[in-house]
């Protein structure tokens, strides 16, 4: 799979959205990319592969959430400890204003960044067998309203 640019991940409607990770650091054994984006840059929110969307104040509380609480990263959600959260920022609207980011730039999502311990997992993103990321959680699914979640 090659990787995407930027805006061809949040301008996409015809297919399931995808966090590809954006870059990497061999030598420090760092990645980054999109953990989630909540709205895209066009302002239409973004529904998953099971058809679930949020609402970037609670993507927002869910990040800050996961940072304080746990900062790991984990290996395909069956085991922990394989690096920890390096850096993590929701932006939001209000964020992206304060930063003198045009408003058609970022779209509200939360961005992360990791140091990867684990020598068997820094292989598998170092091949491409790991090159997304992919959060998992707990919610109330509640029925989306028309026009947003």
């Amino acid at each position: 799979m090659s990787a995407k640019t930027y805006n061809q991940l949040t301008k996409a409607r015809d297919r399931p959205h995808r966090l590809t990770v954006m870059k990497s650091d061999g030598d420090q054994r760092l990645v980054f990319g999109w953990a989630n984006v909540a709205v895209r840059v066009d302002g239409e929110q973004i529904v998953d592969w099971q058809q679930d969307a949020i609402d970037p104040d609670e993507l927002e509380r869910a990040a800050y959430d996961y940072v304080a609480g746990f900062g790991t990263a984990g290996e395909m959600h069956q085991r922990g400890g394989v690096g920890h959260v390096i850096e993590s920022v929701v932006f939001t609207k209000e964020k992206a204003a304060a930063l003198g980011i045009p408003a058609d730039i970022l779209p509200e999502g939360w961005w992360i960044g990791f140091k990867i311990t684990d020598d068997e997992v820094w292989e598998k993103i170092k091949n491409g067998e790991y090159s997304m990321f992919s959060i998992e959680g707990k919610a109330v699914r509640e029925e989306m309203k028309e026009g947003g979640a």
